[in-house]
């Protein structure tokens, strides 16, 4: 069953055949394979450990949710569009569709850590969103956000996927100000592709009459063996130096913060 706190239009923040054709796809790729073990052990440092509450927020093709069901957790998936969510559903399985561009009407928040991984990119005004997900974790509970990072990579890979920007570590800062939640930590991820995906953008895979979900799969194909072992080795390999805040660049930009007790900011 899926619960409705409010409703949106997916289309507005990232086209939705992308969510719903390419779901088979992005289940086996090594970047949101490693990006879910990240967020695991990352869950684990920080003494969020199964059976504790977890909403991923922007769930999407349901691989961290996966993960968080496989490992224990009692995992919820919130997204606003309501076609991946019914792709996702299964009896016994938590889903909330939800509109992070206006007020949530979601009950007293209970939730032990919320995660919007790779989400308010994809959103006009990422601060109030940011705000919102205080709202939807209990007090003193977690916030793991991450969002693509380097702005000089911006291009057509982001417009296709509806990016409104690419982020600094400032600028990731910036979007938690104000938000009722108190940043700890914001690190890199993803330094061994920096230079891969400097060459990939340097040349439109996008074709005539392609529709979203055909031009960003392009993006998405990879060699073949040994090509993806090597890329789940290298993401093994760095994830912990990641998590230690031991890189000084990366593709993407993770922040943990913390709800404190009383939200001083509300969005209406």
């Amino acid at each position: 069953m899926i619960e409705r706190w409010s409703r949106g239009e997916a289309d507005r923040n990232m086209p939705e055949e992308i969510l719903v054709d390419l779901a088979g796809l992005i289940r086996r790729h090594p970047w949101w394979r490693a990006r879910a073990i990240l967020t695991l052990d990352l869950l684990d440092e920080l003494g969020v450990r199964p059976p504790s509450r977890v909403l991923d927020v922007g769930c999407g093709w349901g691989v961290t949710l996966e993960s968080l069901e496989r490992r224990g957790y009692d995992a919820a998936g919130m997204d606003v569009s309501r076609r991946t969510l019914e792709a996702l559903d299964r009896p016994g399985r938590r889903l909330i569709e939800a509109d992070l561009t206006g007020p949530i009407h979601c009950p007293e928040p209970s939730h032990d850590a919320v995660l919007a991984l790779d989400v308010i990119e994809h959103l006009d005004d990422d601060r109030a969103a940011v705000a919102r997900l205080a709202e939807l974790v209990r007090p003193g509970g977690i916030v793991i956000a991450s969002v693509p990072a380097l702005p000089e990579l911006s291009g057509e890979f982001d417009t296709i996927q509806g990016h409104r920007r690419r982020y600094t570590p400032e600028a990731l800062r910036a979007a938690f100000a104000g938000s009722g939640l108190a940043l700890e930590h914001v690190f890199w991820w993803g330094r061994w592709l920096v230079p891969a995906l400097r060459r990939q953008r340097a040349r439109s895979r996008m074709q005539p009459g392609d529709s979203p979900a055909q031009a960003y799969r392009r993006y998405l194909e990879l060699p073949p063996y040994p090509i993806p072992a090597i890329a789940r080795l290298a993401f093994a390999f760095e994830n912990p130096q990641a998590r230690r805040g031991r890189l000084r660049t990366g593709t993407s930009l993770f922040a943990v913060a913390r709800r404190v007790e009383r939200i001083q900011a509300l969005v209406s």
